[in-house]
């Protein structure tokens, strides 16, 4: 009877070892759609602006399309989270990721647009729910799996932004065949979420609070400073990642780069981004508070978009480099805020919602203004100076976002979250 026990145990023990590395694998997987359909796009915009015949600020709207969707779509997201369960919210969101780079490839100017659109709806379920599933399912192990998150995103939007042109280049294929490719890969994260489906279980997501609450957050996330200092944090990284994905290669043009080379550089970029984005997650969670964390990624923005304003050729990849670690650092510490300032599962998956609607909304407004200032002025310099103003704004709100608080609820209620 022992033995037979004992046996039981080990076969349960083996099958919750495969499910948690099916989950591991999972979140990874998905982790690794999360940019590569956006970042595609940036080393074959001048491809489909000139194939299009679209203006610089209507082809900046390609990148800035999914920023509206994450805006619009990431407060509802948890609410369908509580209602359906993450799994399955997750899933279907990778079902329409698909769709969005199918139609935005496939079926002329205004396809474009629409599947752009829907890669967002797609992309802002997963930017959502994510961080709030790592929380609930790794609590012991959030910073190293935010860590291995940010690799897994950043190295495919590496890859995706360096083979967009040399796709595009193969014989018989163009920039729509180039942005279709990456369909391949939700295809495969959809493929390995099934064995989630099954494993459709709820948990709590109230736990003990922190023993120190921010007093500022006593009447709910839309009037806390902590969060909207998280929020604006938030939206201003992904204002400067963004638009620098969008126009970096254009602004290496008048440097002498050619496409491929340029698309190449973009790739440096993003592979920069790539240590940091493991490496900050853990350093931020056994830190008191992350605000030298705060401040030193708005000084490598500082200098970094410093560089290339003064557009020195010398410097241009020193720079992009410097700029590459501070997005990776940035994005990474905003990703931390959400679960470290937050008291629970539910409420990081709000606080995520919160600052990713009104932070994107704010990112979205930068490649068509960094566009649009191009036009206007003839000169790349005004659009360099708006992200050097978007440094000091991430170093005043960072300093704050950094401080050893939690983010209290108005009404602390159990509710329950499922998965």
């Amino acid at each position: 009877m022992s033995k037979n026990i004992a046996n039981n145990q080990a076969q349960q023990a083996q099958q919750n070892h495969l499910k948690q590395w099916l989950l591991i694998i999972g979140v990874l997987i998905i982790a690794a759609n999360l940019r590569a359909p956006l970042t595609s796009v940036g080393s074959v915009i001048s491809f489909i602006r000139d194939d299009l015949g679209i203006s610089n600020a209507l082809a900046g709207s390609i990148t800035t399309l999914p920023l509206l969707a994450f805006a619009l779509f990431s407060p509802v997201v948890p609410k369908i989270a509580y209602k359906f369960g993450m799994n399955w919210t997750i899933f279907i969101s990778l079902i329409i990721l698909i769709i969005g780079i199918m139609i935005r490839s496939l079926f002329g100017v205004n396809a474009l647009f629409i599947g752009t659109m829907l890669i967002g709806i797609g992309i802002a379920t997963g930017n959502v729910l994510l961080p709030a599933l790592i929380k609930i399912s790794f609590p012991l192990k959030v910073g190293l799996m935010m860590g291995l998150y940010g690799v897994f995103m950043n190295v495919f939007a590496a890859f995706a932004s360096g083979l967009s042109v040399p796709i595009a280049s193969i014989d018989g294929l163009d920039w729509e065949a180039s942005l279709m490719f990456w369909g391949i890969l939700a295809i495969i994260a959809t493929v390995l979420w099934l064995p989630q489906l099954k494993n459709h279980k709820k948990q709590s997501a109230t736990q003990p609070k922190p023993k120190q609450a921010s007093t500022q957050t006593k009447n709910g996330l839309l009037k806390s400073p902590l969060a909207w200092h998280i929020t604006i944090f938030m939206g201003v990284q992904s204002l400067i990642f963004y638009t620098l994905i969008t126009w970096l290669p254009e602004l290496l043009y008048i440097h002498g780069y050619q496409a491929g080379t340029a698309g190449w550089m973009l790739f440096l970029y993003q592979f920069a981004i790539i240590p940091a984005t493991f490496v900050i997650p853990i350093i931020a969670e056994r830190m008191k508070d992350q605000r030298l964390l705060a401040a030193i990624v708005a000084g490598l923005f500082f200098v970094g978009i410093l560089g290339l304003l003064t557009g020195a050729k010398s410097l241009i990849v020193l720079s992009i480099i410097v700029i590459g670690i501070a997005c990776g650092s940035a994005f990474s510490l905003s990703m931390m805020f959400f679960t470290l300032r937050a008291t629970d599962g539910k409420q990081a998956a709000d606080i995520s919602g919160m600052a990713q609607s009104a932070g994107y909304l704010l990112a979205a407004f930068g490649p068509v203004l960094f566009g649009w200032l191009k036009d206007v002025t003839h000169s790349w310099t005004f659009s360099i100076a708006t992200l050097l103003v978007g440094s000091i704004i991430l170093l005043i709100t960072g300093l704050k976002a950094g401080e050893d608080k939690v983010i209290s609820e108005v009404k602390p209620q159990k509710q329950t979250v499922t998965t």
